[in-house]
Order: C-alpha cells, then structure tokens, then sequence
C-alpha cells in the first residue's frame, strides 16, 4: 500500500510541473518502484494519478467568457450579447461576433486558440514523461484528438504538435490533415480504453462520441460525407447499455450533477479547485443577485434571441432553460432595476422580455438594448449563495446527444428511416412534446438546438444544415468563409509559418 501511495504522490508532483507550463523530469521518479513496473500498471488508480495534470486546463475558459463557447454561442442564432446603453460595448467585439464579421484581432479568437494549444501542450508534456504507458497513451492520445476536434471546427487549419514535436514555430497543416490526425489518434486507441463509466476521464465510449461528432461534420471539414461512420459510432455507444436518458432533462445541468446517467463526459468544475465556470455572472441581470444571493453582482450580458426561445413550444419543459418574465428575490420580492430606461413599458419592475429592441445604438435609438431585454441562460443550476464560479460540471458530450446523431446520419442516409425518427421522438417524450410522424431536415436542426441550447454546438450544426450564412435577427447574410474562425493575428505575428484562412 505505501509502495503505491508513492506512484501517485510522484505523478501527482509531476503533475504538478505541468500545469505550471514545466516539462516533469524524465528521469526515474519512483523511489521504491521501478519506472518500468509504475508505467506497466493497469490499476486504474494510477493511472488516474498520472493523468490527472493533462485534464486540468480543459477547466480553463471552456465555461468562462470571452473564449471559445462565447464564439461558438454569439456567433449563432441562440444568444447575444446586446449593447446595453454604456455597457457591453467591448471594443463592438460582440456585436462583430453576432453579426459575422469578427476579425483576426478578436479577444475571443484569441483566447480560445490559446486555450485548445495550452490543454495540448500539457498533455504532450504528460506524454513525455508517462507515455510508455500503453493504456495511458491511449487515453491521453484521445483527449488530445478531442481538443483537435475544437480546434479544427473553430479554426480549420491548424498546426499538429504532438510530444514529438520539436519545431517552435509549426505550420499549419490543412483541415484534412487535422481530420485525419484526430480520426487515427482516436481509432488507434480504442482496443486499449477501457469499456466502463468514468465521467470526467477518456473511456472507450467518449472516443465513440469524439468520432461520432468528427464523422458527422466530415463533409465540412474534408468535403466528403461519412455518415454510415456516424451513424456506426453513435451506435457503438447506444448498444453499449452504459448511459442512458436522465428522466429529468434538468439533472445533467445540476449543481450536483456527478451522478448523471447521461453525461459521458464533462468538464469538473468547482467554485475551489476547478475555478471558472461563470455562467451566472455573465448572463443574469444586476438585480438577479437577490434572486440567487449569489456572492457578487451579475454582469448582464448573454440573452437568447427572441425567435429562438419562441421555437420552444409551451409545454416543452425544456422551455425552463430560460429565465423569462417577472423577476423576485431569493424571498418572493418583486426585483427592481433603479436605473431602468424610461423606454421600458415594465418600468422599473425587473422583468426578461424575449424582444430586444436592438443590439447597439442606431439612429433613432440610441440606447440599444435595454437593460432587462432578452431572456436569460437558466440552463444551469444557479445554486443559491454561489460564488462567480459556479459548482456545475459541464457536460461535453450527452447521451442525447449521441442519439440525436445517430438519427441524423441515419436520416442522411435514408430520410424515411423508421429508427431515426425514433431516437428523435425518444428525445422529445422526455420534454413532453408529441411525437413527429415524420422527420425534415428542418425539423432535426431544430430539435438539435431545443435539447442542446447552451452547450457549444449550435454554431456546428448550423454550418453543417447550411444555415449559418442565413440573415436572422440583427444578422444580414454571411459568405462562406465566415464559417470557420480566423487564426489570430497574434499568433501569426509569432508565427510567420501560419497560414491565415480565407476571406480575413
């Protein structure tokens, strides 16, 4: 027993170098074990040990704002960032982001590149040190190819680092390259994953969902379909029995959600220890502090858009993923907003109204939005005294989602199949809806963005539907090019090697 406590203190202390952007030494670490025997261990403990410091940075900004789920969910049409009189003017970053013309000099493009070659980095770093283990390269290969995965849907062409790389400065490979990098990292690894539930680490059924989602974008990342590959994935993790539908939606999104049936695989936030999920903050109003005694006072900003939330039928509980209406303190008092527009019909009564009269100033209107205009992301548990790091984990990848999936490359390769239109009604009797008799393209994307509001992939869908270039509110129609993000112009004044995407 001791003998082993010290493999884990070891690869925790090596852990430890590596979140701190140090390579750990790759000498023997083991005082009383041998290197060979700790990196031969199948003990799942161990393991967990020595992986843990390449999962860390996933924690980052993932759920925070200003990064890549802000670029995925203001450039579609679920959310918005208006500007609200003086506040939220942000450079017009928001504004460019909703309206499709964001620049190379985005904050956001930044930081979300940063984010994805940081995770990468630290896990080729653990990969040095501890990737003569078979069963730990496996793991920490795939997680890899999930990050690529982020990073070849946001930005297209990429560079590939792997623990081998030695140039400073890599070139871009092409969005082909990328895909198939990430499809061989995956299917490589997969004899070696292990078949049961984890929930915040790699097993085999996240590598399905990691192909699953690559497959079913394959003909917008290399321009050749691969839906029966889809289709193959998304089953392998159905016919594994392991997960299944949550009776109640809302359980995933939980402060406590660690017990999910459904989630496959989250992001392990904590208002200690996995700082950075900051939901609350970024889209409840000021005064909503008193709704949730929340620690401090909310920024205002992310609302959905008006056509979106009235997607929603009114018996579909799913509709309680907004906050919408009158608002009241954590004690039933009716909230006020001291310094409302005399342009709101609500006064100063703070109510979320789907209609937002605009998202910045223009003639004849020079406020923008109002401050309590839009209905707010109520997705997510807002835990009563929260800090502004929210204590949920994020869900990656969802079981239902796996289900929509399969029905949508079913679909693709049979628009009259029985079993797709199956999964999909599966999906819409737990939200209480009735069940479609037949399924449209139309009806999928939509039915995609009512289960998975809020969780990063609205943008993703809409490119792969063709409809992320269409005009909707405040959004005039986009070219093709604006369907990946550019590299960031930071980078390649580092980097002279990166090649920038089309149309920037």
């Amino acid at each position: 027993m001791k003998k082993m406590k010290k493999i884990f203190v070891s690869a925790l202390t090596a852990a430890m170098f590596m979140v701190s952007g140090c390579e750990a030494p790759d000498q023997e670490i083991f005082d009383e074990i041998p290197r060979a025997t700790g990196l031969a261990t199948t003990d799942p403990t161990a393991l967990a040990a020595f992986a843990a410091g390449a999962y860390k940075p996933l924690i980052g900004t993932w759920g925070a704002h200003n990064s890549l789920w802000s670029m995925h969910e203001v450039s579609s049409d679920e959310m918005v960032i208006a500007i609200k009189g003086g506040d939220w003017t942000d450079g017009n970053q928001w504004t460019r982001m909703h309206e499709h013309g964001y620049l190379p000099t985005e904050e956001s493009i930044g930081n979300a590149w940063s984010y994805c070659f940081s995770a990468i980095g630290t896990i080729n770093n653990t990969l040095k040190s501890f990737g003569g283990s078979q069963l730990l390269r496996a793991e920490l290969e795939t997680l890899r190819a999930m990050v690529y995965l982020w990073l070849i849907d946001a930005y297209g062409n990429v560079p590939i680092i792997t623990e081998l790389s030695t140039d400073p400065t890599p070139a871009t490979k092409t969005r082909a390259e990328v895909y198939a990098f990430i499809e061989s990292s995956v299917v490589n690894s997969l004899p070696l994953l292990p078949k049961q539930k984890t929930y915040t680490t790699v097993n085999w059924y996240v590598a399905q969902t990691i192909l699953a989602k690559l497959y079913l974008n394959a003909d917008v990342y290399t321009g050749t379909a691969q839906w029966q590959k889809a289709a193959d994935a998304s089953k392998a993790v159905i016919d594994g029995g392991v997960y299944s539908l949550e009776s109640d939606y809302f359980a995933n999104f939980k402060t406590e959600n660690a017990g999910s049936v459904e989630n496959i695989f989250v992001i392990n936030y904590d208002q200690v220890n996995g700082q950075g999920f900051n939901l609350a903050q970024m889209t409840l109003h000021y005064s909503s502090q008193a709704t949730f005694n929340l620690a401090e006072q909310p920024w205002n900003g992310y609302a959905s858009l008006e056509d979106f939330y009235n997607s929603y039928d009114n018996a579909d509980k799913r509709k309680n993923s907004f906050l919408a209406g009158p608002q009241f303190s954590s004690t039933g008092v009716r909230l006020k907003d001291a310094s409302f527009e005399s342009a709101d019909p609500d006064g100063e009564n703070l109510t979320f109204t789907p209609f937002i009269s605009a998202i910045k100033p223009k003639p004849g209107n020079t406020f923008g939005s109002l401050r309590q205009q839009g209905v707010r992301v109520g997705k997510f548990q807002f835990q009563t005294g929260a800090t502004p790091n929210l204590n949920n984990d994020f869900p990656i990848f969802r079981y239902a989602d796996v289900l929509l999936m399969r029905a949508e490359a079913l679909w693709r390769l049979s628009s009259g199949s029985a079993e797709a239109l199956s999964l999909v009604n599966q999906i819409r009797s737990r939200a209480g809806v009735p069940a479609l008799g037949a399924l449209t393209a139309d009806d999928l994307l939509a039915e995609r963005g009512r289960e998975m509001f809020a969780e990063g992939y609205r943008r993703s869908d809409l490119i792969r539907f063709g409809k992320y270039n269409n005009a909707w509110w405040e959004k005039p129609t986009s070219v093709a090019s604006k369907n990946i993000f550019p590299i960031p112009q930071g980078q390649i004044l580092v980097n002279t090697k990166l090649v920038q995407n089309p149309g920037y």
